[in-house]
């Protein structure tokens, strides 16, 4: 758990997670008759280890294979299951394993998602995908669009979406509770590592890790261990935007219906009801790294009865969000102080979130957008926040996919309805930020900066010889 994840939102993902358990318990017999699924997973130290620790015991599926890269951030992972086959290369482990494997669960840096996920749908794997879903704007359509294409089950890692009180959340602003939403401000205290230097020199490679796959689609270069904090460098890791935003913007993303623009816009369509303008300001525009602090701002059209949105993204070490004066207009909005360590419970319970402003009251959603509270008091005051009264419950992302993956509905964060298009939204601020202060026109039918030539090839990389996709 972060240091600044609030202890009501862990609280609130664990007992989701005790619920998703609790279920499958229960549930096991009715499920098993169903057949149980043959999944491999791809990337199994540290987030992967998660789904290693789960995928027989409480989901009750087999695992017919593991990969990973790095054998000694995988051993733990490996002794758990001794007789499963290991493989290094996902390429390798899908072509030898081809009739054996029903679905894949993809957990490795951000880079690889794209590589490995459309190889295994474009075998007929369903696919589970942790966040960002992928490195870049144009990898997220091309997920969409072969999820679409091959008919397979998809579900993306970001677990707020499957809890009750998002869920809750997204049906307050639906029956017109809040009323009109015209704004949304989401932010994030952790900020980026602002320019950098290339490592330079070359550090020999540690016997345990095989680099050249784990490069993957990147450019090539030497290995030095700095490559490692990938998170931060633009040609492996998506930022904040990717690691957080992924979470904190799916609230809006599905309350406002800011996905169904994806899901309905055509060619016919005109212009302007399909265009997103996209603008940033950051402290710098670095084609390594990125910035240390970034303001974005998205402005949408209207979506049916939905009016036009502006989302703001402000994503900032604390001390720099409240210099540059962003602290304080989040503050207006809440009606008190973010507990940043300085104010309330001084827990950080608010270093990450969203304000879904409406004309009649607003929607504050907690880092993950697992946790909601309805501001303002008065006639929302005695409105239950806990779960949803129409929509359904779910059963946890993995489950979800799951039972998917057997012929049941689409989870909430499948690849073609919500995950693709979600990723496709706040992965243009990667772009952005790399052209402070322009404004950036999107077209949502056509996948395409129309405005700007230059920044329009930044929506994908240049693909090492043997990874194009």
């Amino acid at each position: 758990m972060s240091k600044r994840q609030s202890r009501r939102e862990f609280i609130a993902q664990t007992s989701l997670c005790s619920f998703c358990l609790l279920f499958l318990k229960s549930s096991a017999k009715s499920y098993a008759a169903n057949g149980k699924l043959n999944v491999a997973i791809v990337g199994c130290g540290g987030r992967g280890m998660w789904f290693v620790q789960n995928i027989t015991k409480s989901w009750r599926q087999n695992l017919v294979a593991m990969c990973d890269v790095n054998e000694q951030r995988a051993a733990e992972a490996f002794k758990l299951f001794p007789d499963v086959p290991k493989y290094q290369d996902f390429r390798k482990m899908l072509d030898e394993l081809d009739k054996q494997i029903d679905a894949v669960i993809v957990s490795t840096p951000d880079h690889t998602h794209a590589v490995i996920s459309v190889r295994a749908m474009r075998m007929g794997k369903h696919v589970f995908c942790e966040k960002p879903l992928t490195h870049n704007v144009y990898e997220a359509r091309l997920m969409r669009e072969t999820a679409k294409k091959m008919k397979v089950a998809t579900q993306k890692g970001n677990q707020g979406v499957s809890s009750p009180q998002f869920r809750r959340g997204v049906e307050l602003v639906w029956k017109g509770v809040i009323g009109e939403v015209r704004e949304v401000h989401v932010w994030n205290t952790g900020g980026g590592p602002g320019k950098r230097a290339r490592p330079t020199g070359e550090v020999p490679v540690p016997p345990h890790l095989n680099w050249d796959l784990w490069l993957g689609p990147a450019p090539w270069r030497p290995y030095h261990p700095d490559w490692m904090r990938w998170h931060g460098w633009r040609d492996f890791g998506t930022g904040q935007l990717g690691n957080w935003g992924s979470h904190t913007t799916a609230l809006a993303f599905k309350a406002l219906k800011l996905d169904t623009l994806w899901q309905t816009a055509t060619e016919s369509t005109p212009l302007q009801n399909r265009i997103i303008r996209i603008r940033a300001e950051c402290s710098e525009a670095d084609r390594d790294s990125y910035p240390r602090w970034e303001i974005v701002r998205w402005e949408f059209p209207a979506r049916g009865d939905m009016p036009p949105v502006t989302v703001n993204w402000y994503n900032a070490p604390a001390t720099m969000l409240e210099e540059l004066g962003y602290r304080k207009i989040l503050e207006d909005v809440m009606g008190r102080r973010l507990d940043w360590g300085d104010s309330g419970e001084k827990k950080w319970r608010d270093w990450a979130g969203s304000l879904l402003v409406g004309t009649q009251g607003v929607i504050y959603g907690t880092g993950h957008s697992a946790t909601i509270e309805l501001l303002m008091g008065g006639k929302l005051a005695d409105i239950d926040t806990k779960r949803p009264q129409e929509l359904p419950i779910s059963r946890g992302p993995e489950m979800d996919w799951f039972e998917a993956c057997l012929g049941g509905p689409a989870p909430w964060s499948n690849f073609v309805d919500f995950a693709g298009p979600q990723a496709e939204f706040y992965l243009l601020g990667n772009v952005a930020t790399l052209f402070p202060k322009e404004v950036l026109e999107y077209d949502i039918v056509k996948g395409a900066i129309i405005n700007h030539t230059e920044a329009n090839n930044c929506l994908r990389r240049t693909y090492r010889e043997g990874w194009e996709l």
